[in-house]
Order: structure tokens, then C-alpha cells, then sequence
């Protein structure tokens, strides 16, 4: 497994990290617990030492399962990194969306990062994982309802009390990275970042290469779409948020296998998946410093930690990049 720094930080994460959103079931269809955590401790035999959960992944759900599929390892071999600032349980703050939880139950969801929302955030993520300190705490999503310095400031007395070592934030703007440094030193932003959703090249990626900060890209497979498994009349389970966005269309789905198309010959020649080809193309890519890959079960995980062992030429990055160029996806 290869290792980066984050940022500044001397928090050295595996390129390949597993992202647990999928295992907390929400949004994904359901979970299945024990597959799920069989998934984490098969990553970790192989290197992938650092888990990205959330509190709202299952509702509590994911974070208990990181919880009890670290238990017994050596804490200072593990990453745990997680998130603050969206509320299931609380109507406060800016509401995000309708949703359900994974009993069926409808729940409201609202982005909230006031101060003593997240001292209690942080301690319920504590219990749940099982553990009494977090190596990186991210707002989730930006909140329009409380002032960033307000947000910051709460994150520093965490970071003064050890109950964090880190601090980052997800789906910041650079405005946003900005106005949150002048009261608190950050050392990563999450972002969506897939071949086919590089929006991020624009802003963000050039103010945290210019600012040393470590970019952890999620969704690098599109939720899937870049593996080649999908076709077009493709089923999801009933819950699954994919089946209402444009990425899987039937004409989208055409489109961008077409192009995998044109690279399943290097994949082949790598002795790799397709996944495992975009995942390396990922974590090549300037500013972006790791790669979260969500898996369902152990096989999963472990075929996604191959990808930090391929190597690729700056000419077969550019040969991706020349194909990658004539896929164009139907946003409406």
C-alpha cells in the first residue's frame, strides 16, 4: 500500500481509503452488518488503514460498525476519520432533504455546525466508534445558518481537549477554505471527484495546492458507474439513491462504457479491473491526495486496495485523458 501525508499534518492515510457510506446502508439500499464489517478488516490485512464514516451513514449505523470492526486493533494503526454537521434528530439550522432511514421511517435532514451542536455531535461519534479520540473531523456540509468562525472555533476546543487530531472540512469552495483558515489551520477538503465530475479542477484544486492542503476525493467511481458492471435497464434496490441521477440513465451508462471501452486494453495490460485503472487515475490526478472507495464485502474491498499497487507512465495518464476527452454525459 502506498501512503501520502495529509496536507501539513503528519497523518499519513493509505492512497486507497475506505469510504463506509455504503456500509452504514442509507441511501444504498440497505446493509448487511456482518459483510460490512468483514469489508473494513479485509482492508485493513491489506493495508488500508484509514475509514471515512459520517454520523448520518445509517443514522449512527455505519459509525458502530467502524466501531466494532476496529475493536482489538492497535488504535495508533488506524485512521478514523469522520464528520459533523448534518442532523437527522434536530430541526435546526438549513434544511438539506427528505429522506428515510433504513427501517423505512422518514426523517428530515438539516445542515447544522452551530458550536454545542457539534461538542455533542463529537461525543456520540466517540461512542459509537468505540474509541476517545477522531484523527480527522470534517463538517460534512457547508451551513448557511452559523457563522464559519463559530464552526472553527468549536472544532479548535476539540482539537485543545484531544478528543481530535485534525481538523477538515467537505464540500468547501475556496472562499469558504479560505474564510475557515483565518480561524482555524486546515488540513483537507473532501470532495466529489470522478473522471467524470471534475469540477473541482476549476478552484478548489488549485487553492489547496497552493495552500498545502490534502484533497481526499469521494465517489472517485461515480457510485459505480466507472467499473463496467453497469448496463443499460440496470436495477437498483429499492432506497438506492443512484436510480434518481442522471449518471445512470441508460444513455449514460451507453456512453460511458463506450469509453471504458477504449481503456479496458491498458487495464488488461496492467493485470487490473477497470475500477482499479480509475482509481490509479484518480490518485494521479494534480492536488488530489487519496482516493475513497466504498465497498459492500471483503472482496470488494480488497480489489479496490489493489489499485495503489498499479503503476502508471505520464504517457499512459495522457493516453486515459485523450479518451477520456470524447466522453460527454447528458445532464438533463
Amino acid at each position: 500500500m502506498e501512503y501520502r501525508n495529509l496536507g501539513h499534518s503528519d497523518l499519513k492515510l493509505p492512497v486507497i481509503t475506505f469510504g463506509a457510506w455504503a456500509a452504514g446502508g442509507w441511501m444504498w439500499g440497505g446493509t448487511e452488518r456482518t459483510e460490512a464489517i468483514k469489508a473494513i478488516q479485509a482492508s485493513y490485512e491489506v493495508g488500508v488503514t484509514a475509514i471515512d464514516t459520517a454520523p448520518v451513514y445509517g443514522q449512527g449505523e455505519s459509525e458502530e460498525i467502524t466501531g466494532e470492526a476496529i475493536k482489538g486493533l492497535p488504535r495508533d494503526k488506524v485512521q478514523i476519520l469522520t464528520k459533523f454537521g448534518l442532523r437527522w434528530n434536530l430541526s435546526k439550522g438549513e434544511f438539506y432533504f427528505k429522506s428515510k432511514d433504513n427501517s423505512g421511517k422518514d426523517i428530515d435532514i438539516y445542515k447544522y455546525a452551530a458550536k454545542e451542536s457539534i461538542i455533542q455531535e463529537c461525543e456520540d461519534s466517540l461512542r459509537r466508534l468505540g474509541t476517545d479520540y477522531i484523527d480527522l473531523y470534517q463538517i460534512h456540509w457547508p451551513d448557511s445558518t452559523t457563522p464559519i468562525h463559530e464552526t472553527m472555533g468549536a472544532v479548535e476546543q476539540l482539537i485543545k481537549a484531544g478528543k481530535i487530531r485534525y481538523a477538515g472540512v467537505c464540500n468547501y469552495n475556496a472562499a469558504q477554505l479560505e474564510e475557515a483558515e483565518k480561524s482555524l489551520k486546515l488540513v483537507s477538503n473532501q470532495v466529489p471527484y470522478s473522471m467524470v465530475k471534475r469540477d473541482i479542477e476549476t478552484e478548489v484544486v488549485p487553492y489547496c495546492l497552493k495552500h498545502n492542503k490534502g484533497i481526499l476525493a469521494y465517489s472517485p467511481l461515480q457510485r459505480g458507474l466507472l467499473t463496467g458492471k453497469m448496463k443499460p435497464g440496470y436495477t437498483f434496490n429499492e432506497g438506492d439513491h443512484r436510480s434518481a441521477t442522471y449518471f445512470f440513465t441508460d444513455e449514460n451508462i451507453k456512453r460511458t462504457n463506450a469509453f471504458l471501452d477504449k481503456i479496458k486494453p491498458l487495464a488488461d495490460e496492467k493485470n487490473a479491473t477497470l475500477g482499479q485503472l480509475v482509481l490509479r487515475w484518480t490518485i494521479e490526478q494534480p492536488g488530489i491526495t487519496i482516493a475513497l472507495a466504498g465497498a459492500r464485502n471483503a472482496k470488494q474491498a480488497v480489489e479496490n486496495a489493489k489499485a495503489a499497487s498499479i503503476q502508471l507512465s505520464k504517457d499512459e495518464v495522457e493516453l486515459i485523458n485523450a479518451h477520456l476527452k470524447s466522453l460527454e454525459l447528458i445532464k438533463a
